[in-house]
């Protein structure tokens, strides 16, 4: 007990130590709406299933995609309202015209011609304008992505302000707090696979090899050198402990979500997320007595 509570004393104080040095004043919630539902779009190939299965379903709820969903065929079908990245790749020095997967990303966007809400991390808010251009159907919406951890008055009290969230391992886990924030009451993950660890090995020269399989087609190949890229100089024990902070993170806003009345569901018809209770159509809200 004491243990428990001298750790949660330490991460509480980091918790408003980064606070203060990395979080930004930002709009206040909305309170949760029950008749408000939204549809987080993840990028896992289980999306193709729930895209093809329920397609007028996902098109009478609100809509958020993530990260280079805009580069797909599908998302001028789809027209989300919502739209979500964190990663520093997308946001890149050059010219958003270069020749370069984020540069691609960003003349999509600037194409986007019904209202979205585009959420970027605060750092990357001047970045976002600046590669926007003109485009006034995209609203910006700043993001505090400052891991917040400790003593759950104190976690909660900042998740309620916008100033930080459980550690945002990957964009779904910004993506369902930023849900939150928004005031929808009803929130479906879709796409949520999370299947990295089955495709995950370790070549001879101890290198980590991973397949990273998305809804849409892609050329795997330049996928490939990025995963290679990204885990340079990275052990296995590294990946798995990453994995554990972000399945730990969502069961962190499972708590959260129901001190505020939120109730996620995740119908992805695979996925490695424990932390939610699963869900299918037509209602997939449904809770048997």
């Amino acid at each position: 007990m004491m243990k428990k509570f001298l750790k949660d004393a330490v991460d509480s104080a980091a918790s408003v130590a980064k606070v203060i040095m990395m979080s930004r004043g930002s709009r206040k919630p909305i309170p949760a709406d029950q008749t408000r539902e939204i549809v987080i779009l993840g990028n896992g190939p289980s999306l193709r299933h729930t895209m093809e299965k329920d397609r007028d379903y996902l098109m009478s709820r609100s809509r958020m995609a993530v990260n280079f969903a805009a580069l797909t065929e599908e998302f001028r079908e789809l027209r989300p309202d919502y739209y979500i990245m964190i990663d520093a790749l997308m946001f890149p020095v050059l010219s958003p015209d270069e020749d370069s997967r984020a540069g691609h990303l960003w003349c999509c966007l600037r194409e986007v011609d019904w209202p979205m809400v585009l959420f970027v991390p605060v750092a990357r808010m001047d970045a976002a304008r600046k590669l926007l251009g003109d485009n006034r159907n995209v609203t910006l919406c700043p993001l505090n992505l400052t891991p917040v951890e400790g003593w759950r008055w104190l976690t909660h009290a900042l998740f309620r302000r916008r100033l930080g969230m459980p550690r945002p391992r990957n964009v779904l886990i910004a993506a369902v707090m930023a849900a939150i924030w928004e005031g929808f009451g009803r929130i479906l993950l879709a796409g949520a696979d999370h299947t990295w660890s089955h495709t995950m090995r370790v070549d001879s020269q101890n290198r980590i090899c991973m397949a990273v399989e998305h809804f849409y087609s892609e050329d795997h190949a330049k996928e490939d050198l990025q995963v290679a890229e990204a885990y340079r100089g990275v052990h296995i024990h590294d990946v798995y402990q990453s994995l554990s902070i972000a399945f730990r993170s969502y069961f962190h806003i499972k708590e959260y979500a129901a001190s505020r009345g939120v109730r996620i569901v995740n119908i992805s018809p695979v996925s490695m997320i424990d932390a939610f209770p699963r869900g299918e159509f037509p209602d997939p809200f449904f809770e048997p007595g």
